[in-house]
């Protein structure tokens, strides 16, 4: 799967996701896009899933007809995502097509 990691999650974070193509929004210059022109952006160049810190993204976007999944962590901070790598990986693998999931992150 392709998955795009939203400006305010770590880089480091590309490295986990086992077996998955992942980019990031400043790597694709994407990274002043807001919610909508994003989820937009990213669906039309195939990405299956968006991870992304907004909280805000779970009550300002219509996820009914969307092609893309998004997962939403609690926590950006890298020392501690570091430490819950494989319940991000599981999130990942779990999440499912027209869905918005949180994983909540301490």
């Amino acid at each position: 799967m392709r998955i795009l990691l939203d400006h305010n999650i770590p880089r480091p974070l590309r490295n986990s996701p086992p077996g998955h193509d992942v980019d990031t929004t400043a790597e694709r210059r994407w990274d002043e896009l807001h919610n909508g022109e994003l989820l937009d952006r990213a669906e039309t160049e195939g990405y299956g899933l968006l991870i992304t810190a907004d909280q805000q993204m779970l009550f300002r976007q219509n996820f009914t007809n969307r092609g893309i999944r998004v997962l939403v962590l609690t926590n950006n901070s890298w020392p501690t995502l570091r430490q819950h790598l494989d319940e991000i990986n599981q999130a990942v693998n779990a999440t499912e097509h027209h869905q918005i999931s949180r994983l909540d992150i301490q």
